[in-house]
């Protein structure tokens, strides 16, 4: 693989990162729609991926630098597409959308340790159940599972791409191409 490929990808994801970083915000902020705390869960693991691919893009790192990347890469949009995952169960399900509310995130995080206050944002509440906004007939979360899904169908294939690359590498002492001999 390439050194301009790899970044360009990593250039491409976290452009498409920040666009859905933006896109978050605009409807937080311009249309007024209120985040809940599996959102904010979504919003971070974005935030994460992006700061990875943005690093790496602008590092270019060789041969162990990409495969690092990568996993970092596939870390964060797996954690993604959990939580994404888990809101989108909550929205299709009726009996999940009767649960009980959770309490805003700035004081979960006052009072709890922060393993207990993620766990206690990851079960949700009936905010999440609700579904505000569509597009193309998809909420937000299923927008949200397939850009995670896909950042990490990338990822499993640019790690596969290099242990393979590794793998084609020749022993200590080979040629990397056979020697054709010709009279």
């Amino acid at each position: 693989m390439s050194l301009a490929c790899s970044r360009s990808l990593f250039f491409m994801a976290f452009i498409a990162g920040a666009f859905a970083l933006g896109a978050s915000y605009y409807l937080e902020y311009t249309v007024g729609l209120t985040p809940c705390s599996l959102c904010l869960v979504q919003r971070l693991f974005l935030t994460l991926l992006c700061i990875c691919c943005g690093v790496a893009a602008v590092h270019g790192p060789r041969r162990a630098g990409l495969g690092l990347y990568w996993l970092c890469a596939l870390g964060a949009s797996l954690g993604g597409t959990t939580a994404a995952w888990r809101q989108v169960l909550i929205q299709s399900d009726p009996l999940l959308q009767m649960v009980k509310c959770t309490p805003a995130a700035e004081p979960l995080f006052s009072a709890l340790p922060w393993v207990c206050a993620l766990q206690r944002m990851f079960n949700g509440g009936a905010d999440c159940a609700e579904i505000s906004w569509t597009l193309f007939d998809l909420s937000i979360p299923e927008w949200s599972l397939l850009f995670f899904v896909a950042v990490s169908i990338l990822a499993v294939y640019q790690l596969l791409r290099l242990a393979w690359n590794a793998l084609q590498r020749p022993f200590s002492g080979e040629a990397s191409h056979p020697v054709l001999l010709r009279d």
